[in-house]
């Protein structure tokens, strides 16, 4: 069976250093697990890893589809399928890197969603719904009929809530028993490690340095040149772009919208922590105990025995 790597944690724990490290030393390439790093011209927002810190490594599915168009679920289970099949038929390492779980969690349990297809009339309905009433009683609607998702979704995830509503109308099911029966044999062998910190103060003091550093590189500037494009609903959601669209338009001043952008950032790190911290199989690594240099030389020592190769250090 194949193998694969996965590196995977909250926002600002730096997973994609880590991940590139990693390629460099065992012949690999990244496959990114971001949902919004596909986006082009959406850089400064979602701290998209430039062509310096790439180190001549190959990255697939950044910078794939403009703005404007959808992005889900499937189509990312599509791409990272064909994208890992490519880097293995070239004997090289596939390295999937990223913090959106849902994605991680589906492509290492074989997801292959079966075909629910989407209502387009009933989510413009739940759409609707949102808008004449609030997300919060979106929200609600799941709960009698899908209370893991009711506990598990942020309120603001307006497009998997309605998905979840869409999956229990058309299938009578929950999202969890929809994938469940969507499961397939494991088709890869995973090793995944995971970035955190026990003092979660750290890793919310780095957010928002990493937030006032995209203040200072132009993201202002970046969500200017985007307010003049059709901006897809999936990408329109990215934490700090619909802040500052907020400001542009003149509702909430630039410092709340700063704040905001870190606040979410805050939660969103929060539920990222949640959703990994289910999965036992990680091997977590924690930035405020060791420094980069430690970690990567764990992260060597495990993948050398789960590859069974020895890394040449000198």
């Amino acid at each position: 069976m194949n193998k694969v790597v996965v590196v995977l944690g909250p926002t600002a724990s730096g997973k994609s250093a880590l991940g590139v490290e990693l390629a460099l030393r065992f012949n690999g390439e990244i496959v990114s697990a971001d949902s919004m790093q596909v986006y082009k011209n959406m850089n400064i927002g979602t701290a998209k890893i430039n062509d310096q810190e790439k180190k001549g490594i190959r990255h697939h599915l950044i910078d794939i589809l403009d703005p404007s168009e959808e992005f889900s679920l499937a189509d990312y289970l599509d791409l990272a399928n064909k994208a890992v099949k490519d880097i293995v038929s070239r004997n090289k390492l596939p390295i999937i890197v990223g913090g959106t779980g849902l994605y991680i969690s589906s492509f290492t349990e074989n997801i292959k969603l079966s075909p629910s297809k989407a209502d387009n009339e009933y989510r413009s309905f739940l759409n609707d719904f949102a808008v004449k009433n609030s997300p919060y009683e979106l929200k609600q609607l799941l709960r009698s009929v899908d209370a893991q998702s009711y506990f598990k979704l942020n309120e603001n995830d307006i497009k998997r809530i309605s998905r979840a509503l869409e999956i229990y109308r058309a299938e009578g099911k929950t999202v969890d028993e929809f994938n469940k029966i969507s499961k397939q044999n494991p088709e890869y062998d995973f090793i995944k490690f995971g970035l955190n910190a026990l003092n979660r103060d750290l890793l919310y003091t780095r957010i928002n340095q990493r937030v006032d550093m995209m203040m200072a590189q132009g993201f202002l500037s970046e969500v200017i040149s985007l307010s003049s494009c059709n901006i897809s609903a999936t990408a329109y959601q990215a934490i700090g772009y619909k802040q500052l669209f907020e400001y542009l338009s003149g509702s909430i001043t630039l410092h709340d919208a700063v704040e905001q952008i870190k606040q979410e950032s805050r939660r969103y790190a929060k539920r990222q922590i949640t959703w990994f911290k289910k999965d036992k199989s990680i091997i977590w690594h924690n930035i405020d105990t060791n420094n980069f240099e430690e970690i990567l030389n764990s992260c060597s020592k495990h993948m050398e025995n789960f590859l069974k190769v020895c890394y040449n250090r000198y």
